[in-house]
């Protein structure tokens, strides 16, 4: 299957980094969101990156230009009929998402391909409410989209051999990411560990042992990872660790898994990381640390 057009349902975060990926690699985005504020936001933060990478010399006007014609927002699912592939990108809530796969399964054609970008969501259970599960797999792009070439294709119960197989070959030759193969299971491989990773750190912080700024130093400078615990959490925003967490916590039945009490007191006070501007640290409206 060529793959040409691309309908990416979600502005968020994560959807706005897919998008702006793909139309990067010369391919048509369709992008729809709930809302029309929610959608014009989506696309003013697109510009606004774009215009970021224009001041790091890493892009040109013009090229900023053709990422942006390729992405067409849209108001309704009907809209996504004629793309080849869908990759829903919306919160990570199990009845939102089964509500989009429903709907999109009722206006795709059955040779469209449904993915989801879940991190932590049961596949098969997203695929139970249509009727093509074998059509349905999972895409999860890790953030940010654009700088990590890895790409976790997840296979559901009833996921196909030719599913996986367009899927594999559009994430290693069309976008040029390293594609690997994950069977169904809470977290996947990046999310389990990197949360259990984020999560050990905080309790080596609520022990006292060294503060959030020296425990990022020594995992950053000491072992070569881009963040440390703390800023990759802010970043990644510490709701969304929270909700892996529990959801992990929930499934495997393991004490490993139970959320850090810091965690809890951080989302409960709505410090969410970059998204609301602190988290562990504290961040500009452009997501720099201050």
């Amino acid at each position: 299957m060529v793959i040409k057009k691309i309908g990416v349902i979600g502005a968020g975060t994560m959807g706005q980094g897919i998008a702006e990926m793909l139309a990067s690699k010369g391919l048509d985005v369709y992008l729809i969101e709930s809302s029309e504020e929610r959608l014009t936001y989506g696309m003013q933060m697109i510009e606004l990156n774009l215009e970021k990478q224009i001041e790091k010399w890493a892009l040109t006007q013009a090229e900023k230009k053709l990422i942006l014609n390729r992405i067409h927002p849209c108001q309704t699912y009907n809209e996504l009929a004629d793309c080849e592939l869908v990759i829903e990108s919306i919160t990570e809530d199990l009845e939102s998402k089964k509500l989009v796969f429903k709907q999109l399964d009722e206006i795709c054609d059955e040779s469209v391909i449904i993915a989801s970008n879940t991190s932590t969501l049961s596949l098969t259970e997203l695929a139970s409410v249509t009727s093509h599960p074998e059509r349905v797999i999972g895409l999860h792009f890790i953030y940010p989209v654009s700088k990590i070439d890895l790409v976790e294709i997840v296979r559901g119960l009833k996921t196909s051999d030719a599913t996986f197989d367009s899927m594999k070959e559009f994430v290693d030759e069309v976008i040029q990411k390293k594609g690997i193969m994950v069977f169904e299971s809470p977290g996947f491989v990046t999310t389990r560990l990197i949360c259990l990773f984020i999560n050990e750190a905080l309790h080596v912080l609520e022990e006292g042992v060294a503060s959030a700024e020296d425990i990022d130093n020594a995992m950053r400078i000491g072992y070569s990872f881009q963040n440390g615990p703390f800023e990759m959490a802010d970043r990644f925003g510490l709701d969304s660790i929270l909700a892996a967490l529990e959801r992990m916590f929930r499934e495997y039945g393991e004490l490993k898994y139970r959320p850090s009490i810091v965690l809890k007191k951080m989302v409960r006070a709505g410090h969410l990381g970059v998204k609301s501007g602190v988290g562990f640290f504290k961040y500009d409206k452009d997501g720099d640390r201050i």
